[in-house]
């Protein structure tokens, strides 16, 4: 079994890939190609804003964001420790704070309720992540933002495609920034990502920054960097593009079938439980594209071995919140966020995938609700 399964994909969509790649070749165009400038069209047309701009990866996404806002030395950002730690990396690379909140113990995303006391004269954006395929509240976040007139920046990288409140990801802020890495749910054949944005002003700021700070040729107004998105990954979104609507539906069947089986097996949601085997819990005002399938239990490295004995893949996001990692420790006290620390001692992602079969998941289910042999108890019978 993999956890995730991209050659069921490439399958699908191989003719369409091999041509658009050939078209590429053909132009000759790898740099800011007509693929690129498709693309955008069509994921901006897709989200709803006016503006997209397609960078080299999730990263340079955030980072050129921040470099549209003028964010520098000194300035903080209010983020979540419980993330890849690219979303703090950009914030300290500009020579700004990253400034930890900790997140509901629910949801995982950025807790709304602790946003506004972090808020201090040094502010200046607030960059809440929307983990696992789920949107964080974002109208909670907004309506904090909006009084004390600051920016939000969207880190959707796990989140493209799921929609709250009817609105889709990326399309909920000031500026949205998502990641095209391999495994995400819209993913390339490498590295890229993309910005998205109503405002027409940073939309040229950000279309500057990830080419050098360049308006026109050789001027640069704007420190940038080399943040463009190639042309063949280009070439393969625009491909992935036509079917990853049907892959959001697919997701959410296969999170849906993992909660049902795991649930008839005595787990319960994070909802209603903090202790035990817990799903995820989609708010009804959400839609999750569940990048990853992401549960808790009470004795991960029983479970993980039981697994691993079955050949059924695991990964753990994330071990460690940043707050607690050397690079970033002294930015905030380490026991300032305790619902990440738990949630980071507990949580374990599953195989997750659109084409994971309903025969693979069963499977799962089982050797998750069930870590020692056969007859044995399960694993939170055996924690009370």
């Amino acid at each position: 079994m993999q956890f995730i399964d991209l050659n069921a994909q490439q399958q699908r969509i191989a003719a369409d890939v091999d041509a658009r790649i050939k078209a590429v070749l053909a132009h000759g165009r790898y740099i800011l190609g007509p693929e690129v400038t498709e693309l955008e069209e069509r994921l901006a047309d897709y989200v709803g804003v006016r503006h997209c701009v397609g960078v080299a990866s999730g990263t340079d996404a955030l980072l050129v964001a921040l470099m549209a806002l003028d964010i520098g030395p000194g300035d903080e950002v209010i983020t979540s420790p419980f993330t890849f730690v690219a979303t703090a990396e950009v914030i300290a690379l500009l020579g700004a704070v990253p400034k930890f909140v900790d997140i509901d113990p629910v949801s995982y995303n950025i807790d709304p309720d602790r946003v506004e006391s972090a808020i201090s004269p040094r502010t200046r954006a607030i960059m809440p992540v929307s983990l696992y395929g789920q949107c964080a509240n974002m109208d909670a976040i907004n309506t904090i933002a909006e009084r004390h007139g600051l920016p939000v920046i969207e880190d959707a990288a796990q989140s493209f495609g799921a929609t709250y409140k009817g609105r889709r990801s990326c399309g909920l802020s000031t500026i949205g920034c998502t990641s095209f890495f391999p495994s995400k749910p819209l993913g390339a054949y490498g590295d890229g990502g993309a910005c998205f944005t109503d405002d027409d002003e940073l939309a040229a700021r950000i279309r500057q920054a990830m080419n050098h700070g360049q308006d026109k040729r050789y001027s640069h107004p704007r420190l940038g960097i080399n943040g463009r998105l190639d042309t063949l990954q280009a070439a393969v979104l625009v491909a992935k593009l036509a079917i990853f609507p049907d892959e959001v539906e697919r997701r959410a069947a296969v999170g849906a079938r993992y909660t049902a089986l795991l649930q008839a097996r005595g787990a319960q949601s994070i909802k209603d439980s903090r202790e035990g085997l817990l799903t995820p819990h989609v708010d009804p005002d959400n839609t999750s594209v569940f990048a990853q399938y992401t549960l808790q239990v009470d004795d991960r490295d029983a479970v993980v071995a039981k697994l691993m004995a079955e050949d059924i893949p695991t990964a753990v996001h994330y071990p460690i919140p940043l707050n607690r990692q050397g690079a970033y420790a002294h930015y905030c006290c380490p026991d300032c966020t305790p619902n990440a620390d738990r949630a980071a001692a507990r949580v374990l992602s599953l195989p997750m995938h659109p084409y994971l079969s309903a025969e693979d998941a069963e499977r799962v289910a089982d050797a998750v609700a069930y870590p020692g042999s056969a007859g044995s108890q399960p694993v939170w019978a055996a924690a009370e």
